[in-house]
């Protein structure tokens, strides 16, 4: 599209805001309405928040853990009884987090010209935006390109809706002023997953209820099973093929009744049971933008919609509900609509991670992929036990897996179950986008010791003698 200079953006999370510093970097007038908060749901709710609860969490498991070290804690070998937690001085912590990383997006924005409308925004046609004031009355915007990135939000069951106090969703659980005694985790996702571990690592008892046969079902099988074997010796309740059908509050917590007529009873349940995207209020069929079956809306590689000069990222979307994937989403868009060189998003390049403990990070072609023929490759995967860093932390769990594919053994993905996998994974990702062989990765220098010497040893296995 030539000539464009006015840009408006529906929504503040990494979608929006990202596509706003490119738009503005790029030359055009943005404006950016926003309700919810500049940030959205990864920066207030959701990434920043958990992380910030899980990285508490570890600390509290290193610590109860460290007696094998020679640490002491008052004397004392460290146990599990002797260090807690005040979670409401923890909340505080995370709420503080959350706002100030959203005031400074906002001073960001705003230093490089940015327009920001505090305002609900629903199309008017494809090429203007209506913005609903949150106090009241409405102003419209023209633009030559609108790109929204709603986001989305949790999933309710009508049968079990969040209370704010005894049943939760994971937007609420920062409002809680004491670790949940015993808490029912319902969904074994990657939401379910990282809440459950965190919070047995915090001091509740946790029951962690999944309706498929394990742990994190979309995850490579031998990471899942990592995280299953650790969160078991923490003496977490793993309730497999279990399907929750209702959660209802009692006079002492909460009771969760399963379809096979089972109930479990506890303090507390959280509810993580998927999202829904926020798409119901933006007019798109009014303006003839296609949504799927679900709501999200439907865009191509490189985030166009079925409406010219609409384009949309982020979790509204559902392509890969990952904030990184939302901020390249808008990237995109912006580079594409503006004239920009352009590379559509390639989703084989993700990086994603599990932030459980331990970690879990992939890329590229997984598993799943070989044994259906998707390609033809190897696989070797190497155990952290044996590295000498892993020895000087104490590490039981975690390996490194790296897939080939056979005859040019270019790097085709990654799986990395350790402490710090979201950091470790990066050089594969590398790997994996710039199709580096074995060989090339084998013979780059790591540091000794390192957990990244691991990553050199499986590509080192990998190799193929020359004929």
């Amino acid at each position: 599209m030539g000539n464009v200079t006015s840009v408006v953006i529906v929504g503040g999370g990494p979608g929006g805001y990202e596509a706003a510093l490119v738009g503005r970097q790029l030359g055009a007038d943005v404006t950016l309405i926003d309700s919810a908060g500049i940030g959205g749901s990864a920066v207030l709710t959701d990434c920043v928040p958990s992380k910030a609860l899980i990285t508490t969490a570890n600390v509290i498991r290193a610590a109860a853990d460290s007696a094998e070290l020679g640490v002491l804690i008052d004397g004392q070998a460290p146990h599990r009884n002797l260090v807690g937690v005040d979670l409401t001085a923890v909340n505080h912590r995370i709420k503080y987090l959350a706002a100030a990383q959203s005031i400074d997006i906002q001073a960001r924005l705003e230093s490089d010209g940015i327009t920001i409308v505090r305002a609900h925004g629903r199309l008017d046609g494809h090429t203007r935006v209506i913005a609903e004031y949150l106090e009241g009355g409405e102003q419209s915007f023209d633009a030559d390109v609108v790109l929204l990135a709603t986001g989305a939000r949790p999933r309710i069951l009508e049968s079990a809706e969040p209370d704010g106090e005894r049943i939760l969703n994971w937007e609420q659980i920062y409002d809680l002023t004491e670790v949940p005694e015993s808490l029912i985790v319902v969904g074994s996702g990657v939401t379910g997953a990282e809440f459950a571990g965190a919070f047995q690592a915090l001091g509740s008892h946790v029951t962690l209820v999944s309706s498929r046969d394990r742990v994190l079902p979309g995850e490579d099988p031998d990471a899942a099973k990592v995280v299953e074997d650790v969160y078991s010796s923490m003496g977490m309740h793993l309730l497999p093929r279990a399907r929750a059908v209702s959660a209802t509050r009692t006079s002492a917590g909460a009771i969760v009744t399963l379809d096979d007529g089972r109930t479990i009873e506890g303090t507390h349940v959280l509810m993580a049971v998927g999202s829904l995207p926020n798409t119901e209020r933006l007019n798109l069929e009014g303006a003839g933008v296609e949504v799927d079956d679900r709501g999200f809306i439907k865009v191509d590689r490189v985030s166009r919609t079925s409406r010219r000069g609409v384009y949309a990222a982020g979790d509204c979307t559902g392509l890969l509900m990952l904030a990184s994937v939302a901020a390249m989403q808008g990237r995109i868009a912006m580079w594409h609509a503006l004239g920009d060189a352009v590379q559509p998003i390639e989703l084989g390049h993700v990086s994603r991670t599990v932030f459980t403990n331990p970690e879990i990070a992939t890329v590229g072609l997984t598993q799943h992929d070989l044994e259906d023929g998707s390609f033809r490759g190897d696989l070797v995967m190497v155990d952290l036990h044996p590295n000498a860093r892993a020895k000087m932390e104490g590490l039981q769990h975690g390996f490194v897996k790296l897939y080939c594919r056979r005859g040019s053994r270019i790097i085709a993905g990654a799986v990395i179950a350790s402490p710090h996998a979201s950091e470790l994974i990066h050089p594969l990702t590398i790997a994996v986008e710039q199709r580096l062989t074995a060989d090339q990765l084998a013979s780059t220098f790591t540091v000794y010791p390192s957990l990244s010497g691991t990553i050199a040893e499986a590509a080192r296995r990998l190799h193929v003698a020359a004929e």
